[in-house]
Formats: structure tokens, C-alpha cells, sequence
């Protein structure tokens, strides 16, 4: 493989299922085989049991780490906050990377009308994601200290 091949390779990024989420998740389709986060050159795409999500990194404008989430707002099928329509991939309540997007993407409405200003992500390395970011996305905002 060349070093062009290899830039232009996404990176995968595994969700880390915490035992109680596993059962949640399984009812819904989603478990290790059917969920990931690929970041690379032509964007980012989470695969979530069936449900997918997609966006240019240069819709990107802010990743946070995050955590401590209450098991009935996160195990499950993806959840939407009420609060400001965001979306949550999660399978543990421990850790996860938030991510804010310039123009809301679609998710978990295949019609589109409900779209998402932001995504919280709980793969299995939530800084390794925010390195990733860092990396394929210059000047992204991160809050002080991450």
C-alpha cells in the first residue's frame, strides 16, 4: 500500500458495550458486528445498529469528551435529546465524545425532518477519537482542558 492508499484509509473506531447496555442494544439490532465510527478524508460515518449517520468533517465545529450517563436516556436504540435535538449513540454510561456539527445532519429520521445539531459517540477510546478530530479537522473547537 502506498502513502497515498494509506491517508486516505478511515480510521475505525469500535463502541465499547457495557454488559447491561448489551441487552438494550441486541433488541434493537445493535451489537459489536453492526456498530462503528469510521473518521477519515471523505468524512465521518457511524453505523449504529440500523441506523446510520454521515457528514463531511468540515461540518465539524466542536468534540468534547463526555460521560456519566443514567442508563434509561442512553441504553437502547439512539436517543434524541428534547432539549436541543441532538442524538446519542451509546452503549455505556462511562465515556463518550460530543460532537457538534456547523448545519444538523440526518440520523434516526429517514425522512430527514428531524435532523441533529450535535452527536454523542460512546466508542471504545473516546480521546483517541478526539486525537483523530484533532488530526482531519484543524481548528475544530475543543473546550479547555481536552
Amino acid at each position: 500500500m502506498t502513502d497515498d492508499a494509506a491517508v486516505q484509509e478511515p480510521v475505525r473506531h469500535e463502541f465499547a458495550f457495557a454488559a447491561s447496555y448489551r441487552l438494550p442494544a441486541l433488541l434493537f439490532g445493535i451489537t459489536p458486528r453492526t456498530t462503528w465510527l469510521d473518521i477519515g478524508p471523505a468524512g465521518l460515518r457511524v453505523r449504529y445498529g440500523p441506523w446510520r449517520m454521515a457528514t463531511s468533517l468540515d461540518n465539524i465545529a466542536e468534540a468534547t469528551i463526555t460521560g456519566g450517563f443514567t442508563f434509561l436516556k442512553t441504553a437502547g436504540p439512539p436517543h434524541l435529546s428534547f432539549g436541543d435535538r441532538g442524538v446519542s449513540f451509546t452503549t455505556n454510561a462511562r465515556a463518550a465524545l460530543c460532537l457538534a456539527f456547523h448545519a444538523p445532519v440526518k440520523a434516526i429520521d429517514p425522512t430527514g425532518l428531524i435532523t441533529h445539531p450535535g452527536a454523542t459517540v460512546s466508542v471504545a477510546d473516546p480521546q483517541a477519537l478526539l486525537a483523530d478530530v484533532r488530526r482531519l479537522v484543524p481548528g475544530v473547537g475543543v473546550p479547555a482542558g481536552q
